[in-house]
């Protein structure tokens, strides 16, 4: 491959993957009926997602829990789902 792997350390590319995924969020945090009890149940500290690499690594990142409809789906660490299970250290992101 000319000039290398690709990296993913490209700003104008990230910052458009990051603007296109927030458009698939399952529970944006501006939405009027986000429920309180779902701030401390967001994937970056869910123990099943996994940060990507990079600079889009910051904010997002991939579901692997099974029984999620979000399986090997990238997420937004501050979205969610129902089968949300906390990080035993208590870490985000």
């Amino acid at each position: 491959m000319p000039g290398g792997a690709w990296t993913g350390d490209d700003r104008e590319h990230d910052d458009a993957c990051h603007e296109r995924w927030l458009q698939v969020q399952h529970r944006p945090t501006r939405q009027p009926g986000y429920r309180d009890e779902w701030y401390d149940a967001q994937c970056g500290g869910c123990r099943f997602w996994i940060a990507l690499s990079g600079e889009l690594g910051r904010d997002w990142g991939v579901c692997t829990q099974a029984g999620s409809a979000f399986d090997g789906r990238v997420r937004f660490e501050h979205d969610g789902c129902g089968l949300f299970t906390a990080r035993e250290d208590g870490s985000f992101g």
